[in-house]
């Protein structure tokens, strides 16, 4: 034998290359059969969606009921006109529905988030 032949690399392999392994239970199964662990996944998700929508209503509200309370605290607001039609109209017919899309936008793009940080959980369980 010469020494080239003793320095060869043999990669020895095994014909079962993939070992048993145990049964997974994934938590998608734990959802969809509705144990209690899988009521208790939804349960977060749900409260953590409702917030979101709790959070996102009660600033709108507060924006939306602050405009009658800004031009009750300030008349000379009343006085005051853009383009002819009267601040308050424009106000409300301008910054209003602004304010609903980008809300409506920052809720949705916000919970979808939250459901991707859930399936990301959900998964590596």
């Amino acid at each position: 034998m010469s020494r080239e032949d003793t320095s060869r690399r043999v990669t020895v392999t095994s014909p079962r290359t993939a070992a048993a392994r145990r049964p997974r239970y994934p938590a998608t199964l734990e959802i969809d059969e509705q144990t209690r662990l899988g009521e208790v996944y939804m349960r977060s998700l749900l409260r953590t969606q409702f917030r979101l929508a709790l959070f996102v209503c009660t600033v709108l509200a507060c924006v939306i009921g602050g405009l009658p309370l800004l031009f009750l605290l300030i008349p000379d607001l009343s006085e005051v006109h853009l383009l002819g039609v009267p601040l308050a109209w424009a106000v409300l017919a301008g910054l209003i529905y602004p304010a609903f899309v980008i809300g409506a936008w920052l809720y949705v793009r916000q919970a979808e988030r939250n459901e991707r940080h859930f399936a990301e959980l959900v998964e590596r369980r």
